[in-house]
């Protein structure tokens, strides 16, 4: 099993709208991997901004019990994030998942959990693949 279990935006949404179309993955993906999870910043300011009002209180409660943990710095890895941004331009590669294939760098055992295929694309450290569960 996996000591760095990262969450991407999709993961979010996903584990907490019942109407997501990636519900039950989720669901099944907390029971087996279960938190705290670790992400960025920018992760969740996209899952705030994807769950609206009505999702707000659910993604705070994950905060507030420490089931979600804020484990990157992004001062800290401004240089790489940025290369690796400029690398995927063509993808494109938001933010969110810069930090969270740099946090697949710098954390032992990581595995991203996240609905988003792109992250079959992207290499850490130039060239190994990015270790994650994805839908289907």
């Amino acid at each position: 099993m996996a000591r760095n279990v990262l969450v991407d935006a999709g993961f979010v949404v996903a584990l907490l709208s019942s109407r997501d179309n990636h519900h039950e993955w989720a669901v099944t993906q907390a029971s087996e991997l279960p938190p705290p999870w670790s992400t960025c910043e920018a992760v969740l300011s996209e899952s705030f901004h994807l769950l609206g009002g009505r999702g707000a209180p659910n993604l705070g409660a994950l905060l507030r019990r420490r089931a979600l943990l804020v484990a990157f710095e992004l001062a800290d890895s401004v240089e790489p994030v940025v290369r690796l941004i400029e690398k995927y331009s063509d993808v494109p590669m938001s933010l969110a998942d810069a930090c969270l294939v740099r946090m697949t760098e710098t954390l032992a055992d990581p595995v991203i959990l996240t609905t988003d295929q792109d992250f079959w694309v992207y290499r850490r450290h130039s060239r190994q693949v990015v270790p994650c569960v994805t839908p289907g």
